[in-house]
């Protein structure tokens, strides 16, 4: 019994640990980017080539892993046919998301960021809906409601607005909304599931070669004109690691709990991300508004939340209801009889 009790403790410990793992390198991983893009010390505004650097480590860090050391196993089923249909469009998608987002640091504030993203959940379900997967609903239309209000409150108590910035990080949201939609294809209709380290392997090369195409044309250029500009190769290096062991971290709490524990995870991380970005940032400064209409945009995302859950949740257990009527086995008559 005490045996028993030493061992729950323990798997409690090490969730938890993976959980808060993850909210601190969420957190951080956000702020070191508005750093890098946005201090004068390091001098480097040029959010599509930190992208590319990401995604180029994040792909060679993954063969590392999964081909040479083999410490993780990358699932089987990919096909050429899959690759074309799923995988580049999420890769395109994904970069699209990092990219845009990262910009938007250069033009607003980090907790005014966080905010915008709180209208993720609507453009998923309008995305969903377009797409088949999702339909209308009262109460879905009341909680994209809610969430849209709080989005427009906080944004109203938003001291100084840059609408250069907002424009960006909505084309970031809507990116990340089209990634979720076409990650939901690819698991329903293509029946492929992938761990993150799994997804990562496949959808880093193709994100590196989408912001490739453009950094030529939009910051090459720019970097080449600029002679004040600097590389720090140990500070952009740790950036990057930053970012593949964010994406480890979401590996290992998926794996020890549930995809709903990232997203209530998620939550707390953009609480603090939106706290602690007042304190370490002198653009970022919040007011009640902007504090109120957040909450509300949060209450509307858990309660998308928990609706998903239960969802989800119906939709195992109606699987697992098949698969026992599936596996009684079928006796004739005859056979009954004999019996």
């Amino acid at each position: 019994m005490a045996d028993r009790t030493r061992r729950f403790l323990r798997e409690e410990f090490v969730t938890y640990a993976y959980i808060l793992l993850y909210i601190a390198l969420s957190s951080g991983q956000i702020f070191f980017n508005k750093w890098v893009l946005s201090s004068k010390e390091i001098n480097f505004p040029y959010p599509l080539a930190l992208t590319m650097l990401h995604m180029v480590f994040s792909s060679v860090l993954c063969f590392i892993v999964t081909k040479v050391f083999k410490i993780i196993k990358i699932e089987e089923g990919m096909t050429q046919e899959i690759f074309a249909t799923s995988v580049i469009p999420i890769g395109a998608m994904f970069a699209m998301t990092l990219w845009l987002g990262n910009t938007a640091y250069l033009y607003i504030s980090v907790s005014f960021a966080q905010m915008l993203k709180a209208v993720m959940p609507v453009a998923v379900f309008i995305l969903g809906v377009a797409a088949g997967l999702e339909v209308m609903s009262c109460r879905m239309l009341l909680i994209m409601s809610v969430i849209s209000f709080g989005v427009l409150v906080a944004s109203y108590g938003e001291m100084s607005i840059n609408w250069i910035g907002v424009v960006y990080q909505m084309g970031g949201v809507v990116g990340e909304a089209l990634r979720l939609i076409f990650m939901e294809i690819f698991v329903k209709k293509k029946g492929l599931k992938l761990n993150p380290i799994s997804v990562m392997y496949y959808v880093s090369p193709c994100s590196a070669v989408c912001l490739f195409i453009p950094w030529i044309f939009l910051e090459k250029p720019k970097m080449d004109a600029r002679d004040t500009w600097s590389f720090h190769p140990l500070i952009l290096l740790l950036n990057s690691l930053c970012t593949f062991a964010l994406n480890l971290s979401v590996f290992l709490v998926i794996s020890h709990t549930s995809a709903l524990t990232i997203r209530v995870a998620g939550v707390v991380k953009d609480w603090v991300v939106v706290l602690l970005s007042a304190l370490l940032f002198a653009d970022a400064k919040l007011t009640i508004i902007n504090l109120f209409g957040y909450a509300i945009a949060i209450a509307g995302v858990a309660a998308y939340n928990n609706h998903k859950l239960k969802k989800e949740t119906s939709r195992d257990t109606l699987n697992d209801s098949r698969d026992d009527i599936q596996s009684i086995p079928l006796v004739s008559p005859s056979t009954a009889l004999r019996k």
